[in-house]
């Protein structure tokens, strides 16, 4: 265990020596709170603005915080006091007016709460739409990153500890635990622009366990440590006064490389980025801080006085509290008890899993040592093999492949130091050459197998493609990248909204390689499949992650104002109706298809250039030929990935009116065909929950955007930004509300009165994804009132197998004869497309209806035509299904589809 007291060297009394000028508005009568100001008030809520050194403003803001949005919550779903919920609202207020004058860890002290207890306290606090601002939420989430990457150095750093010393007094290990962990924290701090990568920090927490254990005696350390100390160990350790310091020559920092290989051997790091680190970054911070020349141990006056200097900077959580356990920076029970565990072989040799605990940094270094071996044989320049395919080609693309990688490389590394520090220009350089040997690999492969597909070697249009090499260079980075800083979405990463800036990069998740090499997501986006089927030593979350990014290159990346996409959309359209991007009718076909990195880069720009046969899969019989593969592509994974949104947030708020999902996604799937421009610099997701509203709103259901916004905040990999700053004009954002009353519902007013209609839309065809969660349950059937559709129970004499497609009948609350009388029925409606199979003899697509219909052999019912004899039963069931009422509105007033603000 850690000690529980810590020498003078860290502030204790001082703990609320605040900065009221930092950050305070100009007028002086701001600077100080006035109590008689605040008569309307709660007192105990005065008092505590008093004791957290706000401002008049800030107490205002605070104060309406609490008023509008949450002094009305359910308490039940609330367990924190009137003071938590109080400090959370002048925390928000003082986030939002820049006035925050403590630190983080003085404000949690007054409040009386953890890192944890807070963050979990303001999203619950975070109700309405606009409750928690972006800004504060970013901030936040900052925090929460960086809590979270220094607990988990912190727990490696005892470990560590404990396994480097024998047992020491307990005077003498606080101080020397204290003095390290303090060098460490003040090393990060100032040569770390980017603290939460967790990769890099560890590897400089090494550099320092090294400077401090070379200066123990052997006697004090253990197995492994104590053989590695070399024979020309410094002296043993002795405090150096301020006095003598400064008479001491400086000299270089001494590398114990024996010892830092040991301490990188035990711990699964790359041994060349910890010396690079150490040669460069750690170096430079010794001299920063005048400890070059040092032998022995740093003076801990002089560490913990800078250290606190940067604390105060930053306004952050005081790090050195994890050394006495402090309450304000301690985890939750269930995180500290909860283990990732990995499959082990026991040492019989039985091929037995046995789970072994694993920490966020051992699951770290076991990737990246993955990642390494499994590029040992791959090299950072060419092979033979792409050689020859490479002069096999009508114009030799070697020269300018070689100088794409030189100067995409430079700009990485650059870009790299800009975002992590000044001085890991090395560490850049590393993981580039990682990139390049995975780049060159995967490029082979993707060769070998279109040369074995089309039996030719001459890629010509391929490899002189300056984007295929751009985006597969770009993706084996981000394969790189994401198994260094973990593959998780972190904050600033994926749900970055397009409005958002930072003057100083902070995370190097995806889309930053795309920013790096000013790269087009759309781009991007058509190599990733190749890339995962051309790497067969990717593991399993990388694929995810990789699946992931394409994810977001189609919900919003591949929307930005300036994306090709847009071209290509518009393109399409000039051809007329026959050249949609992907005609809705293939949309209940399973996804399959055979395009290679070759069809999509090579896909004409325009329908009228086809790239030569010999580079590029010939057209499918009965298609159009020249229609942009990429664009198809593109667009049947969007449907289905928004059919699957839709289909996830429907399900957590309308099961009980299963019959508006069909007329929901038909809305968004027009909006999506033709009024893309709609998602320009703007997210699907802004669409699902605008089409989603629109619906309900027509069809009399009571849904508030409240309550979608609430259900859509539990779904995974969703961000707030997206329903709290949406585009409504250029350079002008609002929330999700302000984007439906003032954008969407003014663009597709007349398509969303059209479904309150006696004659509304044809629905879209639904795709091809598994069943919804709420499937087995009865579902309503669309206009009706008593006919569900439920599965079929098989015949106990009925040998057959029922399969998905043949599983459900229309249940209408008695028996109306044996189910083999209604297998055409049950055929039809067991597909999920309800708009296309409504004719089953094969003949043309019916008119839209008023009602609930049933075709049989291409003949419409009602339509007065001639029917068969089973349909004059079917005609009873429309005629029930009708009973309530036949007909609506023909136009609703304008007011039924407005959202109104909501209190």
């Amino acid at each position: 265990m850690p000690p529980k007291k810590r020498s003078s060297g860290t502030p204790q009394k001082k703990e609320l020596k605040g900065n009221t000028k930092s950050g305070s508005p100009d007028s002086s009568e701001n600077a100080v709170l006035s109590p008689e100001r605040h008569k309307d008030k709660e007192s105990e809520f005065v008092s505590l603005s008093e004791e957290l050194q706000a401002t008049n403003p800030i107490c205002d803001h605070a104060w309406r915080i609490w008023e509008r949005e949450i002094r009305s919550m359910d308490k039940a779903n609330m367990p924190y006091s009137n003071r938590h919920q109080w400090g959370a609202c002048l925390f928000i207020a003082g986030m939002e007016l820049d006035g925050i004058s403590l630190t983080f860890t003085q404000f949690l002290k007054v409040v009386g709460l953890s890192v944890k207890q807070f963050i979990s306290l303001v999203r619950k606090m975070d109700v309405n739409v606009d409750t928690i601002s972006p800004k504060v939420n970013t901030a936040l989430k900052r925090l929460e990153n960086k809590y979270n990457v220094t607990l988990a150095l912190y727990q490696r750093f005892v470990k560590t500890c404990e396994k480097i010393s024998a047992e020491l007094d307990k005077a003498k290990r606080t101080e020397l635990w204290e003095s390290s962990w303090t060098m460490f924290l003040l090393a990060k701090g100032t040569f770390l622009q980017m603290e939460d990568d967790l990769v890099i920090a560890f590897q400089l927490l090494l550099c320092v366990l090294e400077f401090f254990t070379k200066r123990f005696t052997p006697s004090l350390l253990q197995s492994p440590y104590k053989a590695a100390v070399s024979s020309s160990t410094l002296s043993p350790p002795t405090r150096t006064s301020r006095r003598n310091q400064g008479k001491a020559k400086p000299r270089p920092p001494e590398m114990d490389v024996q010892l830092l290989e040991t301490l990188c051997k035990e711990s699964d790091c790359s041994v060349d980025e910890v010396k690079n680190v150490y040669q460069t970054t750690f170096c430079a911070f010794l001299d920063s801080v005048g400890l070059s020349g040092l032998q022995g141990l740093p003076p801990m006056e002089t560490l913990s006085k800078q250290y606190e200097e940067l604390y105060h900077k930053n306004k952050d959580f005081d790090a050195r509290l994890f050394l006495v356990d402090d309450e304000t920076l301690s985890p939750n029970k269930t995180e500290v008890s909860k283990v990732e565990m990995t499959p082990r072989k026991n040492l019989s040799g039985d091929d037995v899993a046995i789970p072994v605990p694993q920490t966020p940094i051992r699951a770290a270094m076991n990737s990246i040592q993955q990642l390494r071996v499994d590029l040992t044989s791959a090299s950072d320049q060419p092979s033979s093999n792409l050689l020859v395919y490479y002069k096999n080609c009508t114009v030799d693309p070697t020269e300018e492949i070689r100088k794409r990688v030189e100067e995409l490389g430079q700009v990485f590394i650059k870009r790299f130091a800009q975002a992590v520090g000044q001085h890991c220009e090395g560490l850049g350089r590393k993981r580039f050459n990682l990139g390049a040997q995975l780049y060159y690999k995967v490029m082979e492969s993707m060769l070998k197998s279109e040369e074995k597909r089309l039996s030719v070697q001459n890629f010509s249009k391929l490899l002189n493609n300056a984007a295929f090499h751009t985006s597969l260079l770009a993706c084996a980075l981000e394969v790189v990248m994401a198994t260094y800083v973990g593959n998780s979405l972190k904050s600033g990463g994926f749900g970055r909204s397009s409005g958002a800036s930072d003057s100083v990069e902070t995370d190097l998740c995806f889309p930053w390689i795309l920013d790096v090499f000013r790269l087009p997501a759309f781009d991007f986006y058509k190599v990733i499949e190749s890339f995962i089927k051309a790497e067969p030593t990717l593991k399993h979350d990388m694929m995810k992650h990789l699946e992931q990014c394409e994810h977001v290159i189609m919900e919003s990346l591949a929307w930005k104002a300036d994306s090709p996409l847009f071209d290509l959309l518009k393109q399409s359209r000039e051809e007329g109706p026959g050249e949609q991007a992907e005609p809705p009718a293939t949309l209940n076909q399973p996804l399959h298809h055979n395009h290679t990195a070759a069809d999509l880069y090579l896909s004409p720009v325009r329908p009228s250039r086809q790239p030569p046969a010999t580079e590029a899969e010939p057209p499918t019989p009965g298609t159009k030929a020249l229609r942009s593969n990429s664009l198809s592509l593109f667009y049947k994974k969007l449907y289905r990935m928004a059919y699957l949104r839709l289909k996830t947030l429907f399900s957590h708020l309308l099961t009980s009116h299963p019959e508006l999902e069909p007329i929901i996604w038909t809305l968004l799937q027009h909006t999506l065909q033709n009024e893309y421009e709609l998602m320009r610099d703007r997210h699907l997701d802004q669409l699902i929950m605008s089409a989603m509203y629109a619906i309900c709103k027509v069809k009399n259901v009571d849904l508030r955007f409240k309550t979608i916004v609430t259900a859509y905040k539990e779904m995974p990999n969703t961000n707030q930004e997206t329903f709290k700053r949406v585009l409504i004009r250029e350079g002008q954002y609002d929330s999700i509300i302000v984007f439906y009353n003032l954008v969407f519902m003014q663009k597709l007013k007349t398509n969303i009165l059209q479904y309150s209609s006696p004659r509304p839309p044809p629905l879209s065809p639904i795709p091809r994804i598994p069943c919804s969660p709420y499937k087995n349950s009865p579902l309503r059937v669309p206009g009706s009132n008593n006919v569900y559709v439920s599965p079929l129970k098989s015949s106990r004499m009925s040998p057959v197998v029922m399969t998905p497609r043949s599983r459900i009948l229309i249940s209408i609350g008695e028996s109306f004869g044996s189910a083999d009388k209604f297998q055409k029925i049950n055929e039809m409606v067991s597909s999920t497309d309800w708009s296309l199979k409504r004719s089953l003899g094969g003949g043309s697509a019916p008119k839209p209806l008023k009602r609930l219909r049933f075709d049989m052999d291409g003949q419409d019912e009602a339509d007065g035509s001639k029917s068969s004899g089973e349909s004059t039963l079917i005609q009873k069931l429309a005629e029930m299904s009708s009973t309530r009422t036949r007909m609506q509105e023909q136009k609703l007033k304008e007011e039924s589809v407005k959202e109104h603000p909501e209190p």
